[in-house]
């Protein structure tokens, strides 16, 4: 068999964090060639876990030992650690940045990455390493991963990624690493079959549970009718209170062993059920036009720089729709200018702005309960509240905390929560998805989809997009286009329309070969000896009528 050599080997790793157990002994080994995806909930213990790992972080109890150079991509930061790699290979593929003051998230990210990979470590670890990056960015990102010859521990939400590069899964909750062989779809399928058998084991616990508890209670009820009767001879009645006694001690008896049997029936857990949110979110007063939001002849720009100088768009009243473009293009300026209400942006009479951004949780009263501060905007009742969170993965045992308790992306939920329960109609969300694990983003998928009134929506997560948008507008060389269809749809036309532009591109390049070797031809017979006079006019009328053609077609 093939040997693959042991690169890092955690054991008993223990960590806590006030009164709570994040990591309680867990044990892992990687080794060379493994791809592994770490998921769990917002706030399981996944970075601190990596962090560990890495030995950018002191465990409570357990020891850590790597046998290879590693690099640790984390989630935030500049790369400020990148070093001189600036003009390196790596740093160009990824577009990676200058350090310098004003970089975006995408931007930050590359850098971040480009740092590590050109350490040429042997096990890779990424924190959430698609966080703001583009469509081309994630590209280049998933091509460098998989052409990456070493280890790989991946923390991502973008389940295309994990799809795409992870052969296990290695789940963390409640403080224990469970793995799964397979990708993230074979985890999730395994996943569901255990919560099917789960759910299997609960019914069957249930049903005998009643036939027993049943059963004691018929014995119980025959027992008490087993009592002497009235009006009977003394004889008669020994004979028959012996006999009775008799009936109803071996009543008591199988009462009692059935009893035994109840609580020695193995408990089975009830599988958690998300509670069904029973109104329609975001349906709050009527507007009565057909389009939501309308923009015109709308200038997008920032300091020194031009983006966009005639957006025009229009949102259809309760159609979902997703905004697409690289890294830099424009897409925050843009929601901002509309969420500001700029000259060009018209908004429908009854339309109501709930607006998410990427630094949402400072709208938030760190000193209020999570429940509380989701109800801020909301005149639903307190039930709702505390489902949509639900629905949201969070766990009932965080409503009742303060907010500034709470981990980065449970805050996103509150926030997320707000906006949904509030009074608002119109949603504008600019990466809600960037800090929320990948149950929670499932959750955040399926109550968009229910959604009852308008949405926009910046993403870079492709298979929420593909999820959630039912149409797009795309920003691409300083200009801004409507497309009536899904991302998946997109995708496919633009694959279509690149291969005609390539083939047509193939021919041109043909063409212009044959072209040349004429030109050559004509040159050659022009510098041959006695060319009559008239064929020389005609070639030398040729070759300029070659040049200019050739001209043109670069052009």
């Amino acid at each position: 068999g093939v040997f693959f050599m042991l690169l890092l080997q955690a054991n008993g790793i223990v960590k806590d964090f006030a009164e709570r157990r994040v990591l309680d002994s867990v044990d892992m080994s990687i080794y060379d060639g493994d791809r592994i995806g770490l998921v769990g909930e917002n706030g399981a213990g996944k970075s601190t876990l990596m962090g560990i790992l890495a030995g950018q972080r002191e465990p409570d109890e357990g020891r850590v030992e790597a046998r290879c150079p590693l690099a640790l991509v984390e989630q935030f930061g500049q790369g400020e650690d990148a070093g001189e790699y600036g003009a390196g290979e790596v740093a160009s593929r990824f577009a990676a940045q200058e350090l310098h003051e004003g970089l975006s998230g995408g931007e930050c990210t590359r850098r971040r990455i480009a740092a590590a990979l050109s350490r040429a470590p042997r096990l890779m670890m990424l924190d959430e390493p698609t966080t703001d990056l583009d469509a081309q960015g994630i590209a280049e990102l998933m091509r460098s991963l998989k052409g990456f010859e070493g280890a790989l521990l991946l923390i991502s939400h973008d389940r295309a990624l994990l799809d795409a590069l992870c052969t296990s899964i290695a789940e963390l909750e409640d403080g224990h690493l469970t793995l799964y062989p397979g990708n993230y779809s074979d985890y999730a399928a395994e996943k569901r079959r255990r919560r099917e058998r789960q759910q299997f084991e609960y019914d069957a616990y249930r049903q005998e549970r009643a036939r027993l508890t049943a059963a004691i209670d018929a014995r119980e009820r025959r027992a008490a009718r087993s009592k002497l009767p009235s009006r009977m001879g003394n004889s008669e009645a020994r004979l028959h209170k012996r006999s009775a006694t008799e009936t109803e001690e071996k009543l008591h008896d199988s009462a009692n062993a059935m009893r035994s049997r109840l609580e020695k029936l193995e408990r089975k857990e009830r599988p958690r059920d998300l509670p069904a949110v029973s109104m329609k979110l975001g349906a709050a007063g009527g507007v009565v036009s057909r389009r939501a939001l309308e923009v015109k002849h709308l200038k997008v720009a920032v300091p020194g720089r031009v983006l966009i100088r005639d957006a025009g768009f229009a949102l259809p009243t309760g159609s979902r729709t997703a905004l697409m473009g690289a890294n830099g293009c424009g897409k925050t300026t843009l929601l901002t200018r509309i969420v500001e209400g700029a000259p060009g942006v018209r908004l429908s009479p009854g339309v109501r702005i709930g607006y998410f951004s990427q630094r949402s949780d400072t709208t938030l009263d760190m000193d209020k309960t999570a429940l509380d501060n989701a109800m801020s905007m909301s005149s639903l009742p307190q039930s709702v509240a505390r489902t949509v969170l639900s629905n949201l993965d969070m766990d009932a045992s965080d409503v009742f905390k303060p907010v500034r308790v709470l981990s980065g992306g449970e805050r996103v939920k509150v926030e997320l929560a707000r906006l949904l329960l509030g009074d608002c109609n119109l949603l504008i969300l600019d990466e809600p998805t960037n800090h929320l694990d990948i149950y929670s983003l499932e959750a955040l998928e399926k109550l968009l989809r229910e959604y009852a009134g308008t949405l926009l929506m910046v993403s870079h997560d492709r298979r929420f997009l593909s999820a959630v948008a039912q149409r797009l507008l795309v920003m691409e060389g300083g200009a801004l286009t409507t497309f009536e269809g899904t991302s998946d749809e997109y995708a496919a036309r633009r694959a279509v329309r690149d291969e005609d532009a390539e083939r047509a591109r193939r021919e041109r390049e043909l063409g212009m070969d044959t072209l040349r070797m004429r030109m050559a031809a004509i040159d050659a017979r022009l510098n041959g000896k006695g060319v009559p006079a008239d064929e020389r006019e005609t070639l030398e009328g040729e070759y300029f009528e070659i040049a200019r053609r050739l001209r043109e077609m670069k052009g």
